[in-house]
Formats: structure tokens, sequence, C-alpha cells
């Protein structure tokens, strides 16, 4: 027996095409041609403009901003003492210290001596000579006084002659009105007035010619004592010098002769070092001579923390392309400080405001400082440039770039001078 299926039942059924679905894909399909030609068209045209490129990640980009500029130059540095005088022997003879390399010494105090016979019994000859003069000068003091006495007993008896012919003539001149004398007689004692005259006014003027004469002699002989006080002044002050004493207090530096060896005059002999002050003293490349001003501002670079200081000194002589300069704190120096420490300091040149810059990097030598590649849109574009002054972190852009412009600063030398690049990302 066979049972019948339902199919003689069945519709056959035509199925409609959804149109919004057809639309729906149409769309898709066009959105995504017309992405793909926005992207590639822009790509295919960088392509083709591009002579050459380079990946993202093999480049460092800066860009172009407009800051403060500070020229500046880092040298190293060594802590030296602000005072650190050495000390010369002042004359010839045997010097014995009387301290070692090290010591503390203060102001004032005997460091050395020195033993120099010669020196010594020139200053005993001169005293010699000193005491000598002295009594010489104490005799003509008596001379004169002497002398003095014997112009004035002349003048006295100038004086009492002229005093008896005055009165000789008074009695002549009587007695040849009484006629008891002669006019031969009376002529006679009128000479003998005028005699007296002239010697009594001669030995005035004597006295006095002879008075100053002595003085002179006084004060010829005083003269040559205060010389010669001069010279023992002068030899005692070497004699003193001999003693050699601290000129500040701080600690003895170098003893730069042995003990009890012979020095010669004008001999250096130790040094002493002042610790209450300390200077930087830096050597510069001859290269920034030029731009090297007393006063300029630097900043020493220290473990915990960045002092200040101010360029005081520059060596007018250049030795192994260098000058040396110190720097000087404007307070007193820090206590963290040693003598000899070495140091990095920079010295500010040069200090602009509203200036383009860039960071420094191979792009100045790739270019030749003329050139370089700007980014934009995913291409570098060569371009010229003006360089300015260049400091230890950044150059100055003078012409060619505008501010928020990004610039390749690494080297560019793989794309040996192409126009432009093509940036890959």
């Amino acid at each position: 027996m066979k049972i019948a299926d339902t199919s003689a039942q069945d519709t056959v059924l035509t199925v409609q095409p959804d149109r919004k679905k057809r639309y729906a894909v149409i769309t898709v399909v066009a959105l995504s041609l017309i992405t793909v030609l926005w992207w590639a068209v822009p790509t295919f045209s960088r392509w083709g403009q591009a002579q050459d490129s380079m990946s993202l990640d093999q480049i460092r980009v800066a860009t172009v901003t407009r800051e403060s500029f500070i020229r500046d130059v880092t040298v190293p540095g060594r802590v030296v003492a602000a005072v650190s005088p050495v000390l010369y022997a002042s004359d010839d003879g045997v010097i014995t210290f009387s301290v070692a390399a090290g010591d503390t010494v203060k102001s004032g105090e005997e460091l050395a001596s020195i033993d120099s016979p010669e020196l010594d019994n020139r200053l005993l000859q001169e005293e010699s000579r000193l005491n000598s003069m002295r009594v010489e000068l104490e005799r003509q003091q008596i001379t004169t006084q002497q002398q003095q006495l014997v112009n004035l007993k002349a003048m006295d008896d100038a004086a009492i002659r002229l005093n008896a012919a005055q009165r000789e003539l008074t009695r002549a001149e009587q007695a040849f009105e009484r006629g008891a004398l002669s006019a031969v007689d009376l002529e006679r004692a009128r000479d003998d007035l005028e005699t007296a005259q002239v010697l009594h006014r001669h030995a005035e003027m004597d006295a006095e010619l002879d008075k100053e004469r002595q003085s002179f002699e006084v004060q010829t002989r005083e003269l040559s004592v205060e010389q010669q006080s001069l010279i023992v002044e002068d030899l005692k002050r070497q004699v003193a010098n001999l003693t050699l004493l601290s000129p500040a207090s701080g600690i003895v530096g170098n003893l730069l002769v042995e003990q009890k060896s012979s020095v010669s005059r004008n001999q250096p002999v130790m040094s002493v070092v002042d610790l209450s002050a300390f200077e930087v003293e830096v050597q510069i490349p001859e290269s920034y001579v030029a731009d090297l001003a007393i006063g300029m501002e630097a900043e020493i670079q220290l473990p915990q923390e960045n002092l200040t200081a101010t360029l005081v000194a520059i060596s007018p002589e250049i030795v192994n392309n260098q000058v040396t300069g110190r720097l000087r704190f404007p307070e007193s120096s820090p206590d963290t400080l040693r003598q000899n420490q070495r140091l990095t300091t920079r010295i500010l040149l040069e200090q602009r405001e509203n200036v383009l810059t860039l960071p420094r990097g191979q792009f100045i030598e790739s270019g030749s400082g003329r050139f370089v590649y700007i980014i934009e849109n995913g291409l570098a574009h060569r371009r010229p440039i003006t360089m300015g002054a260049t400091s230890l972190s950044h150059v100055e852009i003078i012409d060619g770039v505008q501010e928020g412009e990004r610039v390749i600063v690494s080297s560019t030398d793989a794309v040996s001078g192409a126009e432009a690049i093509l940036i890959n990302n």
C-alpha cells in the first residue's frame, strides 16, 4: 500500500530581489572605493614627487619655536683659591722652615727664616757708620758754637774800638777849638774813627756770613745722618724680611725648596692657600675669545646644585689654543668646594628674546648649515635657510622657516640632497 506525500499540495513561489539590501551594498562598495581613492591619490602623488624615502622611526623631528635664545659655551673648570700668594726669598741665604706643607696657619704667623750673614754684616757696618756720622754732627754743632763765640768777640772788639775812636774824635775837636790841637791831629782822629767804623762793619758782616756757613755745615751733616738713617732702616727692613710671615689665614701649600737649602734673592720658596674664598679657573677655546667680556655670567654645575658666577679675568695669552679665565662667586664660596676640584661650567655669551630656534642636531653638518627638510603632509621638502648663532643645545634660524613648522634635525646624509623625501610611518 503506497502512502501519498504532500508535494501535490505545494505551491512554487518566485523570490523577489531586496532593493534596499542591494542599495546598501552598492553604497558600501562606493564609499570603500572613494576611501581608497582618497588615500591612494595623495599617496601616489607624494610618491610621484618624492625622490627618496625615509622611515619616521629613523629620523628625529623638531618644531620651530620662538623663544629666548641663550648662546653659551661649556668649558672645564678647576677650583682654585682666590688668594694663593707665593712667598719669595728676600735675599741670598739658607732657609729654615717652621711649618710643613698642609699645616694650618694664621695671618702674620712665622713660616720660615733665612740666614744671611752678608746682610747682617752690612747692617752692622751701616749702623756703625750712622753712629760715626751722628758724632761728627755733634762735633760740628760744638764747632759752630765755638766759632759763633769767636765772631761775637771780634764784633765786641770792633765795637769797643769804634766807641774809643768816637771819644778820641770828640776830645780832638774840643782841643782844636781851644787851639790846643793842630789840624793834622784832628784829621788823624777823624781817620781813626772812620777806620774803626769800617772794621766794625766788616766784623758784623764776617760774623753773619760765618753764621750762615756754619749753619750750612750743620745742615749738611744732618742730611748725611738722615740719608744714612734711611740706609740703616732699609737694611733693618731687609733683615726683618728674612723672617717669612703668613700673608693670610689658611694652609701651607707647597714647599718649593728643601729644608736648610740655599736660596737666592727673589726665588719662590713656598705658597699659602687662603681657604676662605675660592674661584674657578676655566680653559676656554680660542674660537670664543672674541666673544668673551669681563662681567659675563656663568653657571657652575655641582652634583647637588648649580651656582652662578661672574667672569672676572681673562688671560691675554693663548696657550695650547686656549685662554684661561677666572670665575668669581657673587657672595662667599660654598663650603662644599675643595681645592683643585674639577667642575663643568657654562659661560653665557649672549641672550636674546623672541628668536626662532631649533634643537642642535646632525642636520647642521648634513646641510652645511644652509638647508633643512621641512615636513608637511608626509613629505619633507628641502629648503634653504640662514643660520645665526649657536648654543650648546639650540641654533638660531634667521631666515627660511616659520614658527610651528616641523623640521628634520637628525642626519639626512642618506638621501644625498634630495629635494623631496617621502616619510613612511
